[in-house]
């Protein structure tokens, strides 16, 4: 690890200011790509902490049935707190990832993080409060999946992924969001024609477009 690499690391993680220069010798980082093999599977044990420079990746479960949810997304300066979870308590990982961009990795040896979370204040500051926003949010999450009607949540999401007056559509398709939103692709199907009959959206081959929001805002916050 030379110094321009640990300059880079202190910029987006602070809490690894104060790890002298010889103290990064068995750490490295790594770059992926979505079609980059990697183990990081549910039921694995761990050989490093991972801490994200750049890119993106995606957190999630499959059920027994073989449904998928997306619990949340990594992005550069964030870590996936599963996997601290899964460190710190010497338990096997409790989800999968897959690797959505070009995605540069700080990978640090389990020993070696272990003994830092120990040693640097900072550090073990920074893992519990990613720990805590995380876990806020998959209980949100899993409050909406229980509670909200999936009519509502879809059109959050539709909300959320539009916010962008720069992207005329969305590149999505139905089965992309049954997986984001844990539940079964036709029945996103039914939602979106539903949609598109009130004018709120136009269908596309792989796209949606968000023709009304305040149609989607409505449907949105009409939680029961």
């Amino acid at each position: 690890m030379n110094e321009t690499q640990i300059d880079r690391i202190a910029s987006l993680f602070p809490c690894f200011a104060g790890v002298p220069g010889d103290g990064w010798a068995s750490a490295e980082i790594v770059t992926a790509g979505p079609g980059t093999p990697h183990a990081v599977r549910e039921g694995r044990m761990l050989r490093h902490a991972m801490f994200m420079m750049s890119g993106a990746i995606r957190v999630y479960k499959i059920s027994p049935a073989g449904r998928e949810i997306t619990l949340y997304r990594v992005r550069g300066g964030q870590c996936c707190v599963l996997m601290m979870a899964s460190i710190l308590g010497e338990t096997e990982y409790e989800a999968s990832v897959s690797v959505e961009a070009d995605t540069d990795v700080l990978l640090l040896p389990v020993p070696l993080f272990r003994s830092w979370i120990d040693l640097y204040k900072p550090v073990r500051q920074y893992v519990y409060k990613q720990i805590v926003e995380r876990m806020t949010n998959v209980t949100k999450l899993l409050e909406d999946i229980a509670f909200r009607p999936v009519p509502s949540r879809l059109a959050e999401y539709l909300l959320e992924a539009s916010a962008d007056p720069r992207l005329p559509s969305l590149p999505v398709t139905h089965e992309m969001l049954a997986i984001e939103l844990g539940t079964a692709r036709e029945v996103v199907s039914r939602i979106l024609k539903d949609f598109a009959t009130q004018g709120a959206i136009a269908l596309g081959r792989g796209r949606i477009t968000v023709t009304d929001r305040g149609i989607l805002i409505a449907i949105a916050e009409h939680a029961v």
